[in-house]
């Protein structure tokens, strides 16, 4: 197993009653072998956290474990700690393997006290009542900010990017903007729409309000969509395909891989008209253009100069 590959974490765990792994936190993780005193030191400080919260019906358990990146998922600690490798900026998107993960993620009740069974939730209702605890969510992921907070991020809901995101620094998600795990910004970034798992987006990108990019779990799940710097999705358009640097898709207007494409600025055909290609055959290309004919309804692409979108340097400072 090479060290280079090699991610190593400590922290806690929390195990419902019946020995179900529900989580695992990870406030300390690097690549390569550890020094064995850095464990020990760990183990110290986060081994005092261990503890049972009746509450919840759980135990905190003190954790450690390495795990080679490009091995399948092998058990929750381990799915938990490629999640914060990706949040914390070890590893980009697509980078490391995930395969299996789903079936070592129990579907948990993350509540305002932390995560327990949702069985245990319906029972203990009156005691999470009489504590002021509530349930917030009933999924496999918990939210990024529990877990990691991103240095030089700004989330506004909290509850709409989960752990497993991979936010670079200057990148900014609105209210509406949502991202999913095992995607993210390689650079300052507006998200104000949804980048779907395995979406990366660029340095100087502008995700537009409503805007909607298709993941890796979509459809086939065969080609991972990406979108390259200085690129503008307007507000409430989608993609389907890649796109390259400084590409503008217009409001409004969802470009899939089999979306029939006028090339506006072509030469002309025989028949007088404009060459149409499939989206698919412009995916990852850069400096293009993508709108729809107001008159005809036809979507059409044009080569463009210049950069695609400047962001504001004070927003995203």
């Amino acid at each position: 197993m090479s060290s280079e590959r090699t991610v190593w974490g400590i922290g806690l765990s929390t195990i419902a009653s019946d020995g179900t792994i529900l989580d695992s936190w990870f406030p300390e993780l690097g690549f390569g072998a550890q020094e064995p005193e850095d464990a020990a030191a760990g183990a110290a400080t986060w081994g005092a956290f261990a503890d049972e919260d009746e509450r919840r019906g759980v135990t905190v358990e003190f954790v450690q474990l390495s795990i080679d990146l490009d091995s399948p998922v092998g058990s929750t600690p381990d799915a938990y700690l490629r999640l914060h490798a990706l949040s914390r900026l070890l590893v980009r998107p697509n980078d490391l393997s995930l395969d299996g993960i789903f079936g070592h993620l129990p579907t948990v009740a993350w509540t305002s006290a932390g995560p327990m069974l949702p069985a245990d939730a319906a029972r203990l209702r009156p005691v999470l009542q009489r504590h002021g605890i509530q349930v917030q969510s009933l999924d496999k992921f918990p939210r990024l900010t529990d877990y990691v907070q991103p240095e030089g991020v700004r989330i506004a809901d909290a509850s709409r990017v989960r752990l497993g995101a991979h936010l670079s620094p200057g990148t900014t998600v609105m209210h509406e903007g949502f991202v999913n795990f095992n995607a993210g910004t390689l650079g300052a970034s507006m998200v104000e729409g949804r980048i779907s798992q395995g979406v990366v987006v660029g340095d100087g990108s502008d995700i537009g309000g409503g805007a909607s990019i298709m993941g890796t779990l979509s459809g086939g799940g065969m080609h991972r969509v990406s979108i390259g710097a200085r690129t503008l999705l307007g507000a409430n358009a989608g993609i389907g395909i890649s796109l390259g640097d400084d590409c503008i898709v217009e409001a409004g207007l969802y470009v899939t891989a089999g979306t029939k494409i006028v090339v506006a600025d072509a030469a002309p055909t025989a028949d007088g008209g404009r060459p149409a290609v499939k989206a698919a055959e412009l995916s990852g290309r850069s400096g293009l253009l993508f709108r729809r004919n107001s008159l005809t309804g036809v979507v059409e692409v044009v080569q463009r100069s210049g950069h695609g979108v400047t962001l504001n340097e004070a927003l995203h400072a």
